[in-house]
């Protein structure tokens, strides 16, 4: 014998059991957490629809205290040449054009919370597929 010295390199290797394992509560962890973020864009986009929703309500109250004002207005131009009239269209221009704000700012909560799905989980979802195949091809 000539003295040689092992010329294998020295592992610090887990079994498969081990790896099966970590992969496993890796993949749980991960589920977990994709679903927690689904969770949390959907009650945003909730929270936002009954918002909308909210402010379309408002609106339609608002429009139809409007109308009775408009009425109220038409009678008081018809029976009074003074300028009793004038005040009350100017309560029936107020209240359509707070209709319209309300109106806007409601179909713009709607539009937000639509569509009803968590997209960002989606996508992130998507991104975790991607790099779990891109890992297993490694």
């Amino acid at each position: 014998m000539t003295g040689t010295i092992d010329q294998r390199p020295v592992r610090d290797e887990h079994n498969v059991g081990e790896l099966v394992t970590q992969a496993a509560e890796q993949l749980s962890k991960l589920v977990r957490q994709e679903v927690a973020l689904a969770k949390a864009e959907l009650a945003d986009k909730g929270r936002r629809a009954g918002m909308g929703g909210g402010m379309l309500g408002a609106a339609g109250a608002f429009a139809y205290a409007g109308l009775l004002a408009a009425a109220g207005t038409g009678a008081a131009a018809l029976s009074l040449v003074v300028p009793v009239w004038a005040a009350a269209l100017i309560v029936t221009a107020l209240l359509f054009v707070i209709a319209g704000v309300l109106a806007m700012a409601g179909r713009g909560q709607l539009r937000r919370a639509t569509p009803p799905k968590p997209q960002r989980a989606m996508d992130s979802v998507k991104a975790d597929v991607e790099e779990i195949k891109g890992r297993a091809h490694r």
